[in-house]
């Protein structure tokens, strides 16, 4: 049986001064229980009875199932504003006591208010002492206060006194909407919100867009060339971008356009369009991403425009691909990139929609190669490589596939089997390959102990089998077959035995 709660609603919605006065009040207790609970109400010490005030009704929702009672008080009288109970009772099974919560009721009995005495949003940097503070400004009886968070429970670190809470050095994974919530037990609990800002910038990246009017993806003189910069910044709004040619910097012009990409498009972008390039333009662009409230360090992205600046290439060594390696191996697949600057590579599954061994569907790569610790038989099939147009040129992705062979020990049954026969009579063992790779060019032995009964391979077949025609004294004990290839062996015991 869980303690009861008393909730106080009054017949209409809005929350005045003094709001019970001449209204009708809902009383409701609602408890857990198993068995059902059974409800009593009192006034003072008085009993309430259904039918024994014209001015009590007591009746409980059929929506309930018996687990809410509700004290209804019909246009309050002055008697009305006294102390009630509630009584829950499950009729002392299992020695369980009666359970009783008490409500005062008074003309004065209000529904909580709030304010919060902070901004919102609060857009602080990293490392800052964070203050909330919540304030009570109406409720009777007095409401209590607590703190939630949006995103899930309050970080480990958070300091809470009465309706203050403090996050001593706040980081972005704090972000998120905090509320204030205040209750009572009379009518709705009050909640104010405000919206914490960690301050970030990160993940800055870069692109090269050839002039879209030509075919070829080469840089030349005489062409339009754009190079865009990119970073991840919070909040938005603060995000400024300045750019340097050689560490001198530049202004837009007619013939160099420093222009912003529109937020809803491509959030945090920068875009410096080229127009006919001329030689004396080649040199090392530079743009800096930062923030207007300060506090956090810039970011600085470089991008090197010459003769010698050419678009990617791909290729998968000759002897890299098909990759044949055993299961629990550790293995590189290789992808060489040409070009400059050298993009990032990304590698993916070709043969089908599952993650990689990192559990992303992408993995980033900065030099072409993709390590797989410990690999395993589902990771069998074919990668792809592919470049991406972040620190490189933004042209149509090159890709190449890479095939990877996983070698894995058959797997038998069964691995153990226990036969039980008398002696002169006969037995026989069958152990059965469910699955191998390569999955042919399997042996197989038969053992009694340390001694060899029978070798051979399998040709067509997925078993092999062992009779003993007639038992002796010498032929029990334990009997394995070793099912073997490329990659290990897998074994059938049976523990033939005349008890």
């Amino acid at each position: 049986l869980d303690d009861p709660i008393v909730t106080v609603h009054q017949s209409i919605g809005e929350a005045k001064e003094q709001f019970y006065y001449e209204k009708t009040v809902f009383l409701r207790c609602v408890a857990n229980s198993n068995p059902p609970v059974r409800y009593s109400w009192r006034r003072g010490q008085e009993v309430l009875l259904q039918g024994s005030d014209k001015g009590v009704e007591i009746y409980e929702p059929f929506f309930t199932q018996g687990e809410t009672k509700i004290l209804k008080l019909k246009n309050l009288r002055p008697q009305d504003y006294a102390n009630y109970s509630c009584i829950a009772s499950v009729r002392n099974v299992c020695s369980i006591p009666d359970k009783m919560v008490s409500f005062r009721l008074s003309n004065k009995t209000a529904s909580p208010s709030i304010k919060l005495l902070v901004d919102d949003p609060i857009v602080v940097n990293p490392g800052e002492a964070i203050t909330l503070v919540c304030v009570t400004t109406g409720g009777e009886p007095a409401p209590s206060l607590t703190w939630v968070r949006s995103a899930g429970v309050l970080p480990d670190k958070t300091v809470l006194n009465g309706g203050t809470l403090t996050i001593p050095a706040i980081t972005s994974e704090d972000s998120g909407t905090y509320s204030c919530i205040a209750n009572n037990n009379v009518g709705n609990p009050a909640k104010k919100s405000t919206n914490i800002i960690v301050r970030a910038l990160k993940k800055g990246r870069f692109w090269i867009t050839p002039d879209p009017y030509h075919k070829d993806d080469n840089i030349q003189i005489g062409r339009e060339v754009k190079i865009s910069c990119q970073v991840e910044a919070i909040p938005s709004e603060e995000l400024t971008f300045s750019w340097f040619k050689n560490g001198r910097p530049l202004r837009s012009s007619e013939r160099m356009v420093i222009t912003q990409t529109d937020p809803d498009v491509s959030p945090g972008t920068t875009n410096l369009d080229i127009i006919d390039l001329k030689f004396t333009d080649f040199g090392t662009y530079t743009c800096v991403a930062s923030l207007k409230g300060g506090g956090i360090s810039d970011i600085s992205i470089d991008v090197n425009i010459s003769s010698s600046t050419v678009p990617p290439n791909l290729t998968v060594p000759q002897e890299k691909s098909p990759l044949v390696t055993r299961e629990g191996d550790t293995i590189e697949l290789q992808c060489q990139v040409t070009g400059k600057p050298k993009p990032i590579i990304l590698w993916s599954r070709a043969d089908k929609e599952v993650a990689m061994p990192d559990g992303a569907l992408q993995t980033e790569s900065y030099d072409g190669i993709l390590r797989i610790v410990n690999v395993s038989r589902e990771m069998t099939g074919t990668y792809r490589c592919q470049t991406s147009q972040y620190n490189g040129f933004n042209v149509k992705p090159r890709e190449a596939l890479v095939q990877l062979i996983v070698q894995y020990p058959p797997a038998v049954e069964p691995a153990f089997l226990e036969l039980r026969q008398g002696q002169g009579r006969g037995v026989t063992m069958s152990c059965r390959v469910l699955r191998a790779y390569p999955t042919r060019v399997l042996s197989y032995e038969w053992r009694l102990g340390s001694r060899v009964l029978r070798t051979g391979q399998f040709d067509l077949q997925d078993s092999t089998e062992y009779t003993v025609s007639s038992l002796s004294r010498d032929s029990y004990g334990i009997y394995n077959c070793n099912i073997i290839n490329e990659a290990g062996a897998g074994r059938c015991s049976f523990l033939v035995t005349g008890r």
